[in-house]
């Protein structure tokens, strides 16, 4: 768990990960969260289905961490605000790729500010991780904010996608 003053970020287990997915109050209840209706949009629950869940199976404790989702709970509201996570473990020069993403109710509050400038900390106290890379759709300029008041470099434009990334200091 990564936590800051107003968050807690909990990556999931892979059978917390598929009750978040149900989006039926069950991992709220099992965290003591507030119900809010949560909903999973149906690109999400695919690409969770098809890639996490099964790069997650036969992994080991530490190496799920970069497969899984990590929660974001607004500590004041004992929500879940938002999610995020890495898209696999580092490579051979110790770049990892971030994903994100807010609950529409919740965006424009810097939840996701804090929450990737949080696990951007975490993964840097790693010794195997030296760079983290993001992805952001040029039209996106919430995820884009994002990326620049966490620091990042634009480093390469391809198509509609510009590509970011932070070195370890």
């Amino acid at each position: 768990m990564v936590e800051t003053a107003r968050l807690k970020i909990i990556p999931l287990t892979y059978p917390q990960l598929i009750q978040y997915l149900k989006a039926d109050n069950k991992l709220e209840n099992e965290f003591r969260l507030t119900n809010t209706g949560r909903m999973i949009s149906d690109d999400v629950k695919e690409m969770v289905e098809t890639f996490t869940l099964p790069k997650m199976k036969g992994v080991n404790k530490h190496t799920y961490l970069f497969y899984t989702f990590w929660i974001v709970i607004d500590k004041a509201s004992n929500t879940i605000v938002a999610e995020l996570g890495f898209k696999g473990t580092p490579d051979k020069l110790g770049t990892v790729e971030i994903g994100y993403g807010t609950m529409p109710v919740n965006r424009s509050k810097g939840y996701m500010t804090e929450a990737v400038g949080s696990l951007i900390s975490w993964a840097f106290l790693r010794d195997d991780i030296k760079c983290v890379l993001a992805e952001t759709d040029e039209t996106n300029a919430a995820s884009i904010r994002v990326v620049e008041k966490n620091d990042f470099e634009q480093f390469d434009k391809r198509k509609n996608m510009i590509w970011w990334r932070k070195l370890k200091p």
